[in-house]
């Protein structure tokens, strides 16, 4: 039997997200266990005209890559892969692990390696515009999560609206709120966030924030710029664990000076840390602040596509600015952190509260 989250999912991705018509060529690309969801998107396209190219990972594929890949592999994406991405007019992509820790032993200098040779394709993605990033739920996830699969599936559904009869609208509706947030914020200078073990500033001026409306993510729910790059000063306490590339990251400090990190430590992961700090002279510098506002996201789960979303939350991420911003940090690296505003935190814009304790007293997100 179908299931009708699914086809709206598809629906959303297909139509709303990206946005696919007649003749366009659609990269759809996910693990094996997404095989429910690909089929769905799969049909959604050829039912619009336009033509899918599925490209499904099978498991332990990373695994034996870097196990095996020699310096070779490193250097440079194939020009075949490259080619592909190029010719694309769109691109959805399904996260669907059936272990979310099996990098968990790799070198992350060898993770880095790779993030660092497919930095180009990653631009071309971006370049386009025109791509979506959802998740499948799957076992491993709801493990991760400390769900069983069946609350699991009801808490990612419902965090994308899929239960509402127009998820389309929603989000739609949604967009308004945040975009009325947006006119505020740019209009302002300087934020300020504190919180427990955090007392950061960071400068906004003449950046622009985007709207996180569905289009890219699914789900969304957020509003995001680029800060000016030596704005930030101030320390900052990431106390919502994440899981990135195989292990688990958490209780993250840093501090910055002139926008530099000058002092980093974790409570878990701290090698990663400081090995994702080193990749590069940009990753030391913040290429994003983002305020989450998708209240549906009851609870973190480790899975920074939900958990920046999660509203009364913001996140900082250390790296690559999104060129749309106006945000000009250059580096491999774009890894998000999350920073929990909803016991004692606050938000202001030039002195302005924005949010208290994780509420917005001046706007509606459900």
């Amino acid at each position: 039997m179908r299931d009708e989250r699914l086809v709206k999912l598809a629906r959303v991705l297909v139509e709303y997200s990206v946005g696919a018509g007649e003749g366009e060529q659609v990269i759809v690309s996910g693990g094996v266990a997404a095989e429910p969801l690909i089929k769905e998107v799969y049909t959604r396209l050829l039912d619009v005209g336009a033509v899918p190219i599925p490209q499904v990972q099978m498991p332990g594929m990373q695994e034996l890559f870097y196990g095996h890949a020699k310096d070779i592999h490193y250097q440079e994406t194939p020009s075949v892969i490259r080619s592909l991405y190029e010719g694309a007019d769109a691109f959805i992509s399904i996260m669907a692990p059936g272990n979310t820790r099996a990098l968990a032993a790799v070198d992350p200098q060898k993770q880095q390696a790779l993030s660092k040779r497919d930095k180009a394709l990653q631009e071309v993605v971006l370049g386009k515009d025109r791509w979506a990033l959802t998740l499948f739920p799957t076992e491993a996830l709801a493990q991760e999560s400390e769900m069983s699969l069946a609350d699991y599936e009801e808490f990612v559904f419902g965090a994308m609206a899929l239960n509402e009869d127009d998820p389309v609208g929603y989000w739609k509706e949604k967009a308004g709120e945040q975009g009325r947030l947006i006119g505020q914020l740019e209009q302002a200078d300087e934020v300020r966030i504190s919180g427990p073990g955090t007392d950061l500033t960071l400068s906004i001026k003449g950046r622009k924030f985007l709207n996180g409306d569905g289009s890219h993510n699914m789900p969304c729910g957020e509003v995001f710029t680029g800060p000016v790059e030596d704005s930030v000063n101030g320390e900052v306490y990431f106390g919502i664990p994440v899981a990135v590339a195989g292990r688990e990251v958490s209780g993250v400090r840093l501090r910055f000076e002139e926008g530099r990190v000058v002092e980093a430590s974790a409570e878990k992961g701290e090698e990663y840390l400081n090995a994702m700090l080193d990749a590069d002279e940009g990753a030391r510098y913040l290429g994003e602040l983002g305020i989450g506002t998708n209240y549906g996201i009851g609870r973190a789960t480790k899975n920074i596509l939900f958990d920046e979303k999660l509203g009364g939350t913001v996140h900082l991420a250390v790296g690559r600015s999104y060129e749309k911003t106006g945000g000009k940090n250059e580096s491999s690296v774009h890894w998000d952190l999350i920073c929990d505003l909803r016991e004692g935190g606050e938000l202001y814009a030039d002195g302005e509260l924005i949010q208290k304790d994780g509420k917005f007293p001046d706007y509606d997100f459900g």
